[in-house]
């Protein structure tokens, strides 16, 4: 990140940014093997649906966009005076959130998509006869109004 020069000397701040090391990191957390496996088969699904990769590669080519645009506007709000400055950094704000928006909506598709897989696997399921065959489609024909109210009428006398 640059910094302006008069800030340097004003404040008498070192030229290099100092980093702290030590922060802690949560170690990571254990995965059991039925995890692993659940999420193996999600992504084995996953590529049987088509036109999924097209749009990531627009969200995330947004979301990074977005977020260098976060970056320039954060240096140029540290170097210009106090009354320009908000509104530089409200700015910044508003294109972080629209990174991680699009980072949102690239998630919210995939499970989107898992769970319209999840259905259709159901509603196959379901579907089938107990015996596992497949229930048949009906047949139709295209009648008019007499023939229709003909035939309704022969039924009701049959009964």
């Amino acid at each position: 990140m640059q910094t302006n020069k008069n800030l340097k000397d004003l404040f008498d701040l070192p030229n290099d940014p100092v980093f702290d090391d030590d922060i802690e990191v949560a170690p990571p957390a254990i995965i059991d093997e039925d995890s692993l496996s659940n999420l193996e088969k999600i992504n084995a699904a996953l590529p049987t649906v088509k036109g999924l990769e097209a749009d990531d590669a627009e969200m995330d080519e947004l979301a990074n966009l977005a977020k260098a645009s976060y970056s320039d506007l954060i240096d140029l709000g540290m170097q210009v005076d106090s009354r320009s400055a908000g509104d530089i950094l409200s700015v910044a704000q508003q294109f972080l959130g629209h990174a991680i928006t699009a980072k949102t909506a690239k998630m919210n598709k995939k499970l989107k998509m898992i769970d319209m897989q999840l259905k259709k696997a159901k509603l196959d399921q379901t579907s089938k006869s107990p015996a596992g065959e497949e229930i048949g489609v009906g047949e139709g024909k295209i009648l008019d109004r007499n023939e229709l109210l003909a035939d309704i009428l022969k039924l009701t006398e049959k009964n």
